[in-house]
């Protein structure tokens, strides 16, 4: 079976997993009091730009978002979400289990407008009883987000200044980020995240590494006490220094951006060839993410051979599926699916 139903599904890249190794016997501090995290803390506020920066590291994606906005809101805010993010629909409820309402706005292409959020608080704020109400609190975004779509400077611009008209913190979630920075189209970097964001995260679970995410902290009030938060919700790691001696390695020459580079190479090839078919895409996405509309006869003979992820039935003849690549699809895997595709749909 060939997978490309996500973009975790192998370990870790080859230089890391060496690094790890060769600082085995290293005895440290615990919970990312010691030196290779103070490094990669170091390294990070240089590539943003930000030497004042807060730079923690945790486990995974979902408790780095449970964090950030626990550690964002008052008890009786809620976080503001476009109705596909990542917090709406694939964390099981943490946001809400944490005593935190999502406030699901319609998406349009995956993402937030600066519209949207605005009128969202209008109304609340001009509704006699909106004491009664959840009081939207922060806003979240993704880069990319879960379709695979980008925010542009501009619209991350926008949306800043929303979140400054009616006090909302700006949260991005960057689980697959450098597979965004890598993307045909962007227009951002690390430097303009961190000027435009109160906090964001450069993940690290997809992108090459065991486990981890980066959180990049510019708002004052969030840094103050954020790692009684971390340790709360779970997601600070005792022999905290595998997570910076990873991220060190992850960006240190390059690399980072090498790898996800390689993903979206590949996940072009397998873009044009689905266009090359007159395959409809569900969304067209720049990223390593891409949503094809396929025919269903066609999808247990393709489940023979490659797994990928069932997002959602168009038509009664259609579904639309996805296949992601990642910094360890293989070049053979690639051709091997657009021959088969090419078998199949032709």
């Amino acid at each position: 079976m060939i997978r490309f139903n996500s973009d975790y599904l192998e370990g870790a890249h080859p230089r890391i997993l060496d690094r790890l190794s060769d600082t085995n016997m290293a005895q440290t501090p615990g919970y990312g009091e010691d030196r290779f995290c103070e490094q990669a803390r170091n390294t990070i506020r240089r590539l943003c730009g930000a030497p004042d920066a807060d730079v923690q590291f945790l486990v995974g994606g979902t408790q780095t978002n449970a964090t950030v906005l626990t550690a964002a809101l008052l008890p009786y805010q809620g976080v503001v979400s476009a109705d596909t993010g990542h917090i709406a629909v694939h964390e099981s409820g943490a946001i809400e289990a944490g005593g935190h309402k999502v406030i699901a706005l319609p998406n349009r292409d995956g993402k937030l407008d600066a519209g949207q959020v605005s009128e969202c608080c209008r109304l609340h704020f001009s509704d006699e009883s909106h004491e009664h109400m959840v009081m939207p609190g922060a806003v979240y975004l993704s880069n990319p987000t879960e379709v695979g779509t980008l925010y542009s400077r501009d619209e991350l611009q926008a949306l800043r200044g929303v979140c400054d008209e009616w006090n909302l913190l700006m949260y991005l979630d960057g689980a697959r980020l450098g597979y965004g920075l890598a993307a045909p189209g962007n227009t951002l970097d690390l430097p303009f995240l961190a000027r435009v964001c109160d906090v964001f995260s450069i993940g690290g679970t997809k992108q090459g590494l065991l486990f981890g995410e980066a959180v990049v902290i510019r708002n004052p009030r969030l840094k103050q006490n954020f790692r009684y938060m971390i340790k709360q919700r779970g997601g600070m790691l005792a022999k905290g220094r595998l997570l910076g001696i990873q991220f060190e390695e992850m960006l240190k020459d390059g690399l980072y951006m090498e790898l996800s580079r390689h993903a979206i190479v590949l996940a072009m090839q397998l873009k044009a060839a689905f266009t090359d078919l007159r395959v409809p895409f569900l969304v067209d996405s720049p990223t390593n993410q891409q949503f094809p509309i396929l025919p269903n006869v066609v999808l247990p003979l393709l489940s023979q051979k490659y797994s990928y992820a069932t997002i959602q039935a168009v038509d009664a003849d259609h579904t639309a599926v996805r296949f992601c690549t990642s910094w360890a699809t293989r070049q053979t895997d690639v051709d091997r699916l657009i021959e088969d595709l090419h078998a199949l749909l032709r």
